[in-house]
């Protein structure tokens, strides 16, 4: 990955997660209401953004692009896809990461750099 492609990487993946966040809230309420258009908007774009991030190999479903906007999703529709991308968003930046002196750091150009990162999820728990 380029040092752009990380920026603009963290920046939809922190959207996302805050949008999973959020709309899990909601779901846990009323999980069969569905979604408003406004913020269903903004799923939307940050999926559109994922899927450039995550390309054919990374994306979860081959054929899933975003939501529909006039067949409107659920609450729990909507946090289920938001969880599979987040997955994949998280393999992606699994696979771009390496370990040095205790720290993880972001493989810039497939070269080791002094972009710092968190953890991987999987090694958290």
């Amino acid at each position: 990955m380029k040092e752009t492609e990380i920026n603009t990487f963290e920046k939809v993946q922190t959207q996302l997660e805050s949008l999973h966040s959020e709309i899990s809230a909601l779901t846990k309420k009323s999980q069969n209401d569905a979604l408003n258009k406004f913020k269903l908007k903004f799923v939307n774009q940050a999926l559109e953004e994922a899927n450039v991030i995550l390309g054919k190999e990374y994306k979860p479903f081959a054929n899933y692009d975003k939501f529909d906007e006039n067949d409107l999703p659920t609450n729990s529709d909507v946090t289920m896809i938001l969880g599979q991308y987040l997955n994949c968003m998280e393999k992606l930046r699994a696979d771009n990461i390496y370990q040095k002196l205790g720290s993880w750091y972001w493989r810039v150009n497939g070269k080791e750099s002094y972009l710092r990162t968190s953890t991987p999820n999987k090694l958290k728990e």
